[in-house]
């Protein structure tokens, strides 16, 4: 919401300044660029600690699930 608001405040600034239609539609997609990269930035940020987490899970899942497949290798291949 954030930077709809901006998008159209530096729209309006531009306008009431005098810059040419060419001008406010390559500087609003100029803003748009910049404030969606932002955006998406601060939603990583937002979100690094949860990330994190998965991110681990899945390391402790794969790293169990290779210890059972080399325990089950291993005793396969023993001679009695």
């Amino acid at each position: 919401m954030f930077e709809f608001l901006f998008l159209v405040a530096f729209t309006l600034v531009l306008i009431f300044t005098g810059v040419s239609l060419i001008g406010v539609f390559i500087a609003v997609a100029a803003g748009f660029a910049v404030m969606a990269v932002v955006g998406m930035l601060g939603l990583v940020f937002k979100l690094l600690p949860w990330i994190i987490v998965i991110a681990l899970g899945i390391w402790f899942f794969r790293e169990r699930n290779a210890d059972k497949q080399h325990q089950e290798r291993m005793s396969r291949h023993r001679r009695y």
